[in-house]
């Protein structure tokens, strides 16, 4: 059986510590003893850990050996704000197949009472990706920025940026994913309803390039891990 993977809070040298209600969960809820082994993600990299010491709000590791880990992909989405319950699923599983990075926007349709409470989202989205890729075996969670507007969405750089568009008929994610080149892939998903096409316009004057998953019309949040689980198959 694989051994559970914990990212550490802090590491000093050949020791890392779960600190908080980390180290809690840890101690309290799963009962560590003094001995035991886990996989330890720290500094980029996942080495093993064995417990030293434990207390109610702090358990200490000595590392040792390095251990494989799953990649990571150099690629970004761009997760328009949509119904908090179904858009932090789709940041779990963003996180479970390996993005770098999630960027939360601000969609002409995303509903302005969502809108407001977002930047009260963002420790609850970093408890997800942290939980997630502990789960998935990552050697470190991707970051989530706090939440952006279109016009700061536009200007970000990368190898290569798309948008996911409905109204595309032409260019297919999975050819444009074949023709990537170096550096960063930035993939824009919209909200519900979609991007507006004045939206589309600023995309495409931005020289992102418009692309399709195919013809079904799909939720945001099924739209975002379709695309992703292309992109991964294609990088990957």
């Amino acid at each position: 059986m694989a051994r559970r993977r914990w990212i550490a809070d802090e590491v000093s040298g050949n020791r890392a510590y779960l600190t908080g209600k980390h180290a809690e969960h840890l101690a309290r809820v799963l009962r560590a003893r003094i001995g035991q082994e886990f996989d330890i993600a720290a500094a980029g990299g996942v080495r093993r850990g064995r417990i030293l010491a434990v207390g109610p709000e702090r358990v200490e590791f000595e590392l040792g050996q390095e251990v494989s880990a799953s990649a990571v992909l150099p690629v970004t989405v761009v997760l328009s704000i949509f119904k908090f319950d179904r858009m932090e699923w789709a940041i779990e599983k963003c996180t479970e197949l390996g993005v770098a990075r999630i960027v939360p926007a601000i969609a002409q349709r995303t509903e302005p009472h969502l809108a407001a409470a977002a930047v009260n989202r963002v420790e609850r989205w970093q408890r997800i990706v942290r939980q997630a890729s502990e789960q998935s075996r990552r050697p470190s969670p991707p970051e989530i920025s706090a939440p952006v507007k279109l016009k700061d969405v536009l200007t970000l750089p990368g190898g290569s940026r798309m948008v996911l568009a409905e109204t595309e008929r032409q260019t297919a994610l999975k050819n444009a994913v074949q023709s990537h080149g170096d550096g960063e892939l930035l993939l824009a998903v919209g909200p519900e309803g979609g991007w507006t096409e004045a939206e589309l316009k600023s995309f495409r004057q931005a020289n992102w390039t418009a692309v399709s998953l195919g013809g079904s019309i799909l939720r945001a949040e099924t739209a975002a891990i379709a695309a992703i689980a292309v992109v991964m198959a294609e990088l990957g």
